[in-house]
């Protein structure tokens, strides 16, 4: 399911980031209904995909935009909960670039800007997966608790 990060050598850091997301994977029901994998997981980062499916599609023939949030939600919640301290959304806001389409492969990349205290801002890119930028996602989190799962 998940593979290292390419940004060179695996850390222990992601080490906890892979086995926290395999045990938070495990319990969402969500994304795995919805035919979202995640492909790569570091500390403060994680890669998040899916496919457009027919069901995803509004009336105007273009993916819902609620649909892409919550791939760009997902892709977020996996990056901001690499630490091994149970973390939520805060806000989030986004910015739709480009339309998808049923059949697109869509790719969400999340990555950390910043932690600071029990908060932290994500930024998260939806690309189709020929690179086009799709959507724009902006979360910021707050920990629930200090200590490990």
């Amino acid at each position: 399911m998940i593979d290292a990060w390419s940004t060179g050598g695996v850390t222990e850091a992601d080490e906890v980031a892979r086995r926290c997301a395999e045990a938070m994977y495990a319990a969402d029901r969500s994304s795995r209904h919805l035919g979202i994998e995640i492909t790569d997981v570091a500390a403060g980062r994680a890669r998040a995909q899916m496919v457009v499916a027919d069901t995803m599609v509004n009336g105007h023939g273009i993916a819902h935009g609620g649909y892409l949030f919550l791939l760009a939600d997902t892709a977020f919640a996996f990056a901001c909960n690499t630490y091994d301290v149970a973390t939520v959304a805060a806000a989030a806001d986004v910015v739709f670039v480009a339309p998808a389409r049923a059949g697109d492969e869509l790719v969400a990349e999340a990555v950390e800007r910043v932690r600071f205290g029990r908060s932290g801002v994500y930024d998260v890119t939806v690309r189709r997966a020929g690179g086009e930028v799709v959507a724009e996602f902006r979360g910021n989190s707050r920990s629930l608790r200090t200590e490990a799962r």
